[in-house]
Formats: C-alpha cells, sequence, structure tokens
C-alpha cells in the first residue's frame, strides 16, 4: 500500500475551506503517480474532513478508527473491505465504515473521495432500517 501524501499547505487557511464560496472537490486534490494523496479540508475537535486521491492499485491497509466514518466517492471506483465484506463503490455513492470496525480501501481504477469523521456521533444509528 502506498504511503499518504499529504498536499495541505503549511498555512492553516490554504487547507481550510473558504467561507460563502463554492468549490468543486473532485478538483481540489490531484492524482499522483502509485500514490494516495491527502488533503484536509477542516479538523477540529467534533472530526475532519478530508479529501483523498489514489492511483489506480493504491489503497490504504487494514485500521480502524474509534468513530464512524463517512465516504463519499467523487469520481471513479473504489473497493472497501468493511469487517471481511467487500463493498465497491463509485462516483455519486456514499459508505459508512462503523466506528471500531476493521476497513481497508483499495483503487482498482483512480479514484477521488470524500472522508468524513465526526468525532462522538454514531452515524450508523442514523442509517439503521427500523422497519
Amino acid at each position: 500500500m502506498a504511503k499518504v501524501k499529504n498536499e495541505a499547505k503549511t498555512e492553516k487557511q490554504e487547507s481550510q475551506l473558504t467561507p460563502a464560496q463554492p468549490v468543486v472537490l473532485s478538483e481540489m486534490v490531484n492524482y499522483e503517480a502509485g500514490s494516495v494523496v491527502s488533503r484536509t479540508l477542516a479538523k477540529n475537535k467534533a472530526g475532519n474532513v478530508t479529501l483523498f486521491s489514489f492511483d489506480k492499485e493504491q489503497g490504504l491497509s487494514e485500521h480502524s478508527a474509534p468513530f464512524d466514518a463517512l465516504v463519499q466517492i467523487l469520481e471513479g471506483r473504489a473497493e472497501l473491505t468493511i469487517d471481511g465484506k467487500t463493498v465497491e463503490a463509485k462516483a455519486g455513492q456514499m459508505v459508512l465504515m462503523p466506528a471500531n470496525v476493521p476497513h481497508a480501501l483499495h483503487a482498482p481504477e483512480p479514484f477521488k473521495m470524500l472522508l468524513i469523521m465526526i468525532k462522538g456521533l454514531r452515524t450508523a444509528k442514523l442509517f439503521v432500517d427500523k422497519n
């Protein structure tokens, strides 16, 4: 698996979204050959929002996080393995990765994603089908 390269600048404002200004998320992070690139858009005690680009055949090895994470695929197609189950997601789709559950990501083709992690909120409860 590739080492994640962070595109964010050292100045705080350059790694944050500008208030009241629309942006095209997929244009805010670039692909780099043989790499995974990340750019933090927002980070505080409540959580963080990070853009990623994955070159073909790159990924993140299995790990877990202490809070739920939402992955929004912006471009391309991703394979996520969550608790041993492989899930394929493509542009326009979102996947929940529950807290404390092992997960990994793989790029069968180049893809970009937005990762939203909110500390203290169990988003899994929001998506439970009550029927």
